[in-house]
């Protein structure tokens, strides 16, 4: 799959320049690009929970060779293995030739959940001719962005006999959608004249499920009754089966090419899917000379708190298991590891300039990029991966024909942001964030380059082997 040659090759410069991969690449390699794209846009419109993306990633394991594994188990040379923990994260590796003590582990690690709004525990109610679900959203969102659009509903419900139901409504031709009020223009003037975190408040985030009632005389909310009936003819429920659940809303439509080259993807769950999809796709085509794995986490969008984010033991227990089986020294082997943490930045956007130092940009198309430290003001959240570990992957880059850029967040003190990396150098390994520039990050629709997409997967590959 991976061609990473580049046309008209310069002599090395003096100057550190930012370049073009769809310019410097062959005929061939642009071929590959977008049929990468296509690929990956399969990958997001089939994918677009956390549990989605899991069920997603071991489907692929298994035609790819992989099976799985359970604390305790055996472990040689050659094995690909995959764990699932609890259904919403998933990790691949691979056990390499080369003696772990010395070589330590290939680490990428990107999170698969992406800010979203979620159902209460007790959603629904009706108002005035509508029925409704109570919201609270996860992760950090524009709540104004979430108006007005048709949305779709995915999740899972347990039921009191224990029963686990999958739901997933507004993403086929026939299905209906949900929806969120926006109020008119005509009577929105004070609406308008407020900070923009206030115009739509977070419990106005009511998705509208009804408005046909229930035909009995004697129930008082005929259209929550009726939503009712429906859940529970369709999917066994009853209302009190809403507090064992799951239930995401997120946007309805698909990844579509961006522009009349159809150079760009737009789409939900960019962040951190674009990442997420190259390091699954690196570590099923790498040759792997180094153990080498391949972390997919659940709730960085909130901390990567719970025992499916970042923080778990989970993870750590993972690598104390592989030297357990290969009678190695955990601590020896995790001071001897590599991490990327593949996370999404910002793309410089000249439409918002002032909050980009553009030097230290990164630039769409311009191949994958390296954050070395993300953060808040002072480097706040940070874990400032080090020159030397910057320069082991410069080196890898280099031999590789790797086509990437590095870059902040954006302009120091005018905001920042974090990500896995530092919970994955708290272990002694070495860490830095690599990961695809976008446009609109955390927007319901988010932009990325094809370009940029597929460099990812260049880069990846080249880490773990």
């Amino acid at each position: 799959m991976e061609n990473t040659g580049v046309k008209n090759k310069e002599a090395e410069d003096f100057k550190y320049v930012k370049k073009n991969y769809f310019e410097y690449a062959s005929d061939e390699i642009n071929k590959d690009i977008y049929k990468f794209a296509e690929e990956y846009k399969f990958f997001i419109n089939e994918c677009k929970t956390e549990r989605e993306a899991n069920d997603y990633i071991v489907k692929q394991a298994i035609k790819e060779g992989f099976t799985e594994y359970s604390f305790g188990d055996k472990l040689k040379r050659g094995d690909k293995k995959f764990i699932v923990n609890r259904g919403k994260s998933v990790v691949l590796f691979k056990i390499g030739e080369n003696n772990i003590e010395n070589d330590g582990i290939r680490i990428i690690a990107s999170h698969i959940d992406a800010p979203r709004i979620d159902l209460k525990q007790v959603p629904l109610y009706e108002r005035d001719g509508l029925c409704f679900l109570k919201t609270h959203y996860y992760g950090g969102i524009k709540k104004y962005q979430w108006t007005a659009m048709p949305l779709a509903l995915h999740g899972v419900v347990v039921l009191k006999n224990g029963k686990k139901v999958n739901i997933s409504i507004g993403e086929k031709e026939d299905d209906p959608v949900f929806y969120i009020n926006d109020l008119l223009p005509h009577l929105g003037v004070k609406q308008m004249q407020l900070n923009a975190r206030e115009v739509i408040n977070a419990e106005q985030l009511n998705i509208v499920v009804g408005g046909f009632p229930l035909n009995n005389k004697d129930e008082k909310e005929k259209l929550k009754a009726n939503v009712l009936k429906i859940l529970n003819k369709k999917y066994g429920m009853v209302e009190e089966d809403f507090i064992s659940s799951e239930l995401s809303v997120v946007p309805a439509f698909k990844a579509k090419d961006v522009g009349f080259d159809r150079a760009l993807i737009g789409g939900y769950g960019h962040d951190d899917r674009v990442c997420a999809f190259p390091s699954l796709e690196g570590i099923f085509d790498v040759k792997n000379k180094n153990t080498c794995m391949c972390v997919l986490v659940d709730k960085e969008e909130i901390g990567s708190e719970g025992n499916t984010g970042m923080k778990s033991m989970f993870y750590e227990d993972i690598i104390t298991e592989i030297c357990i089986a290969l009678n190695a020294n955990v601590r020896k082997v995790r001071q001897k590891s590599m991490c990327i943490s593949a996370d999404v930045t910002s793309a410089y956007d000249s439409n918002f300039a002032d909050v980009f130092e553009k030097n230290n940009s990164a630039i769409l198309s311009c191949g994958v990029c390296m954050n070395k430290y993300t953060g808040a003001a002072g480097k706040s959240g940070a874990s400032d991966a080090s020159a030397e570990t910057v320069g082991k992957i410069r080196e890898i880059f280099a031999k590789n024909n790797v086509f990437w850029q590095t870059a902040e967040l954006g302009k120091v003190d005018i905001g920042g942001g974090g990500t896995v990396a530092k919970f994955i150098a708290q272990l002694n390994i070495d860490t830095v964030d690599i990961g695809v520039p976008v446009i609109s990050m955390h927007a319901p629709y988010e932009l990325i380059s094809k370009a940029d997409l597929y460099s990812a997967y260049t880069a990846y590959k080249a880490f773990l082997e």
